[in-house]
């Protein structure tokens, strides 16, 4: 992966690849926080489409297409002010031309702090 990049800049981790999931962490610190402390809304969705269009990724023959993120939306549950958190991702659909990602990240004590939907566009590469 490049290294100038939002995932690069928050530390996003990719540590596990299954048959039907792929997991990543990100610490939650000041690079990830909201004025308040907190885990911030916005650096959960990058975990989470980091993780989704990563998976398409690999599912896709990449000489040819894409995989670009079309739609996403989150749930937040639970604040979280410190540690790592950890994101599983696991399909829903893989069409031919989209992907639907479900999305969960834990905190380190295993509870989940956020749900996430990705949809992913699987496009042809530019000529």
């Amino acid at each position: 992966m490049p290294k100038n990049h939002i995932g690069a800049l928050l530390d996003i981790q990719f540590t596990e690849v299954g048959e039907d999931f792929m997991k990543a962490t990100m610490p939650v610190d000041q690079r990830t926080h909201q004025p308040f402390g907190i885990l911030h809304g916005g650096a959960s969705v990058v975990l989470a489409e980091s993780l989704g269009s990563m998976a398409s990724f690999m599912c896709i023959d990449s000489e040819k297409y894409m995989a670009v993120g079309l739609e996403v939306n989150a749930n937040h549950l639970r604040p979280v002010k410190s540690g790592l958190v950890t994101g599983v991702c696991k399909p829903l659909h893989l069409g031919s031309k989209t992907h639907v990602w479900e999305i969960k990240i834990y905190t380190d004590k295993g509870k989940m702090s956020c749900i996430s939907r990705l949809t992913v566009a699987i496009i042809p590469k530019p000529q």
